[in-house]
């Protein structure tokens, strides 16, 4: 790669880390990046952008322009078919970036994934995981050129590689804006904006009673707890800090209550006036063990290994993670397979998603074409409903 190009892809992912840190909704972060990634990533069409649960790697929404609703095809593939290049595959691959041509040897027309691409033009595909520097894995990026095209090199790898970790926070801080915009849950994020007085500007609903669940603050008198006013004073001076380009900030805390809370900070420009956002979300959220407990009734020993297996784990890594033997962990999925009523590890796959994320997945759709907020969780008002037929 010529000296101007690096210097272009350089100046990109100062881009991105600067829109990252700006409190958005995803579907608006995504196409921002999709200008970005135009002009230094020649590619057909447009990415594909995916956010996945954390716990569980399973898809929660996409974002594709021009495709305002995935074939069904493609979901059963990539849940029930034989199939490589999932995107379960290449999240939890040593480099998290991968083309189909490289994991076929070359022949990628010897899979099912490539002739449905090739019906939509794309005969390449890259696929790069966002994951965060904390090592939680957002999503999922997807890249395509049609036929003809340059194939995608290391420098392509190199650059979506360095991206993700920026693309990875700023999905994490649009769903925790999203979901405190609209809160479909008790434990919910919420929002606060403080001006340059440190006054409070606006609020998402709930978000008062996560400011009185932390120390040292007095909501009743106008008083905003410390810590609050400490994170947003961080992510003030973090702006102005060329080093730290998106000009976010993250706190843990200790609330009333005992449990630790999560404070985000980051600047938001509007007006010519620099506002600051904060939001205050619970520590480490789970919502797909209660959720896989209540549906199927499994234990909490179960429910570790159902989550394992949806992360793709094998038996032995399974064995390594529970510390327990792989005869053990056997025993474990012949009884989740029985209340779950499904004959294998692919089956219970199947049935999770198809059960509890594809209508997230489906009412996310339809929220991006509405212009509404994704949502990043699971559905918790279902129960285990059976899975779909396979193609």
């Amino acid at each position: 790669m010529g000296e101007v190009a690096t210097d272009a892809r350089e100046r990109a992912l100062d881009k991105l880390a600067r829109m990252v840190g700006e409190p958005t909704h995803l579907a608006e972060l995504w196409r921002g990046c999709t200008e970005v990634l135009g002009d230094v990533l020649p590619h057909y069409w447009t990415p594909c952008w995916f956010t996945v649960d954390p716990a569980s790697l399973l898809v929660t929404s996409h974002v594709h322009e021009g495709m305002d609703r995935m074939p069904d095809e493609w979901l059963v593939n990539e849940y029930y078919g034989e199939e490589v290049h999932r995107i379960v595959d290449v999240i939890g691959s040593p480099s998290g970036v991968s083309t189909l041509h490289e994991v076929t040897g070359g022949v990628p027309s010897t899979t099912r994934r490539w002739h449905l691409n090739m019906t939509l033009g794309g005969d390449q595909e890259m696929l790069a995981r966002l994951r965060t520097s904390t090592g939680e894995d957002w999503g999922l990026v997807g890249v395509y050129r049609e036929p003809g095209a340059p194939a995608f090199d290391e420098e392509d790898k190199r650059f979506l590689r360095a991206a993700g970790p920026h693309l990875a926070e700023g999905a994490r801080r649009a769903l925790l804006i999203g979901e405190a915009a609209e809160p479909d849950h008790p434990q919910a994020p919420g929002l606060v904006i403080l001006d340059e007085t440190w006054q409070v500007r606006s609020t998402t609903p709930g978000v008062d009673g996560w400011l009185r669940e932390l120390p040292d603050g007095d909501m009743d008198a106008g008083r905003l707890p410390s810590a609050v006013l400490a994170v947003a004073a961080q992510a003030r001076a973090a702006a102005q800090d060329p080093t730290r380009p998106s000009g976010a900030v993250l706190s843990r805390v200790r609330a009333r209550n005992g449990a630790w809370v999560v404070l985000h900070g980051a600047c938001l420009v509007e007006d010519g006036s620099r506002r600051v956002a904060v939001i205050v979300e619970p520590a480490a959220p789970d919502r797909i063990s209660p959720l896989l407990m209540a549906a199927y009734h499994l234990t909490p020993r179960e429910k570790e290994v159902t989550r394992l297996v949806l992360r793709g784990d094998s038996t032995s890594a399974i064995a390594r993670e529970l510390f327990c033997s792989p005869h053990t962990v056997q025993q474990h999925l012949k009884s989740i397979f029985d209340k779950t009523g499904v004959r294998s590890r692919r089956d219970l796959v199947g049935t999770v998603f198809f059960a509890h994320f594809e209508p997230r997945f489906r009412e996310n759709e339809q929220r991006v074409v509405a212009g509404l907020p994704i949502r990043g969780a699971p559905r918790s008002d279902l129960g285990g409903l059976p899975a779909r037929p396979r193609a």
